[in-house]
């Protein structure tokens, strides 16, 4: 991280309530409790050692998380005697041991422990500060989580940071704001140079962006009834303060300029990623956004011309995988070949066409109000691949986007809606129109290809077991769709 300024001094005061009016801290702030061996006792601006970081490397002393830490006092109660949004975690009682996919086990985070919020103050309608010290910081002093709070500045910051800190100092990285920053942090983590350490430090997500997909989809998988705003960001700083850990899968990405990067969400193409990202400039209206988004997208509807090719989730084992790809950097992809090769011929190709709209999703909400896949949590190692073929009229696709709130959408039996769980697959515009949207941010491309790497990393969550790993079938039966797609080729 470059070295910079130290800025005045912020923080909590010892009754536990936020900086006064007008006092709001300067975006390079950090806020830090004395639970950090690096920081207590110091004052800000005071000289420092020279921390050491995750490489051994020593680093100048501005250049730290720290540089201008206060303390900040922490209570200690039982996190589960705090409130809840509405509904019921659906799974309670002792802690429990996680296991990964290797057969190793994960303990809950540590208690006491501190964290590390990166909070994005610009993200969703702006509040996400404000927030914080309304509805999170009130409940980690009672759960006994001490942190240290850092304000990003611009797109990419908290990549650039985790990219060079040492992770010792924390028991977890906390991300509040929308799906981009975490997206940030992940694709930090591994360009790392021990990506394969880095990575698996735990991850959190808090909602306070415009698309909270990744916190909906936890909020969901914990048990608890859809929920948005503050009641989703009360959720999901409940799973925190419980501590439990599960196993998440990573959706690994090449295109066609060799670029490799990373997803923790959903890769989109065409009405999806055009809405989401012509909508930013209506970021103040938090998810609002992506409604008049969706409206003004249907008034000038668009096909973009391209060809799908995509490997199903119960490809039969007799199948062979191709050699791995291997990158310079990260893990192997062992299901997919160089773009510039033929797919694999046990994949399935959809022919070349029209399409409204390709979506790839890890998870089940696509934004805190789109039950975008109401057919359960795939199997480890696998995903959902959504997408629509022209001729869709406008009506219809509207009722379809109305009825994903509540996960209904399947129930029309859409001709043109397909959808089949994949473990990788291959899409290539074909006219030049339409961008990709990766976890929200644009990626100009003229093909991509992924697949999953299940169980590769580790978030905060209310379900304590990851979800059964991906095993090949036998027969070359596929599993059922909402309507089989006409004949394709194979």
């Amino acid at each position: 991280m470059p070295v910079r300024a130290a800025p005045p001094a912020w923080s909590q005061d010892l009754t536990g309530r936020p900086p006064p009016q007008g006092t709001a801290p300067d975006s390079t702030s950090a806020v830090s409790s004395p639970s950090d061996p690096a920081t207590a006792g110091n004052d800000a601006g005071a000289p420092r050692a020279p921390a050491t970081g995750g490489e051994g490397e020593p680093r100048h002393q501005d250049a730290r998380l720290g540089s201008t830490d206060k303390e900040l006092k922490s209570g200690a109660t039982a996190a589960d005697s705090v409130r809840t949004a509405s509904g019921t975690p659906w799974q309670r009682g002792p802690r429990a041991e996680v296991m990964d996919a290797a057969g190793g086990s994960r303990n809950p985070l540590p208690r006491p422990c501190h964290v590390l919020v990166l909070l994005n103050p610009r993200g969703g309608k702006g509040k996400a500060l404000q927030l914080f010290w309304s509805h999170v910081q009130p409940l980690l002093v009672q759960a006994d989580v001490s942190f240290t709070l850092m304000l990003t500045e611009r797109r990419n910051h908290a990549r650039e940071l985790v990219r060079t800190e040492d992770l010792r100092r924390w028991d977890a990285l906390v991300v509040m704001s929308g799906d981009g920053l975490i997206h940030e942090v992940v694709n930090g983590l591994m360009e790392r140079p021990d990506w394969e350490t880095a990575i698996q430090k735990p991850l959190c997500s808090l909602p306070a962006g415009s698309g909270n997909a990744v916190a909906a989809s936890l909020n969901h998988y914990a048990g608890y009834e859809q929920v948005t705003n503050e009641d989703l960001l009360t959720n999901c700083t409940q799973l925190l303060c419980r501590r439990l850990l599960a196993p998440m899968d990573l959706l690994s990405l090449q295109t066609a300029c060799g670029q490799r990067l990373f997803s923790v969400l959903s890769l989109a193409w065409g009405f999806i990623a055009d809405v989401d990202l012509e909508s930013e400039k209506f970021r103040r209206l938090g998810e609002m956004r992506f409604a008049l988004g969706t409206c003004l997208r249907l008034a000038a509807l668009r096909t973009y011309r391209g060809s799908l090719a995509y490997l199903p989730a119960e490809t039969p084992a007799s199948r062979g995988a191709p050699a791995p790809t291997r990158a310079p950097q990260g893990p192997a992809d062992t299901h997919v070949v160089p773009l510039e090769q033929p797919v694999p011929p046990h994949w399935t190709v959809v022919p070349e066409q029209d399409f409204v709209l390709v979506l790839a999703l890890l998870h089940s909400h696509l934004a805190s109000e789109l039950f975008t896949a109401p057919m359960g949590r795939c199997s480890a190692g696998a995903m959902h691949l959504f997408y629509v073929r022209a001729g869709v009229s406008r009506a219809t696709l509207l009722r379809l986007f109305l009825a994903m709130e509540k996960g209904r959408h399947m129930e029309y039996h859409c001709p043109h809606l397909v959808y089949v769980p994949v473990v990788a697959f291959r899409l290539e515009p074909k006219d030049g129109k339409g961008v990709f949207a990766v976890d929200g941010e644009l990626l100009i491309s003229g093909a991509v290809q992924g697949q999953v790497l299940p169980n590769y990393f580790w978030m905060v969550s209310g379900c304590r077991e990851s979800p059964p790993s991906l095993k090949l079938q036998p027969s070359p039966r596929r599993r059922s769709q909402q309507r089989p797609p006409p004949p394709e080729s194979r």
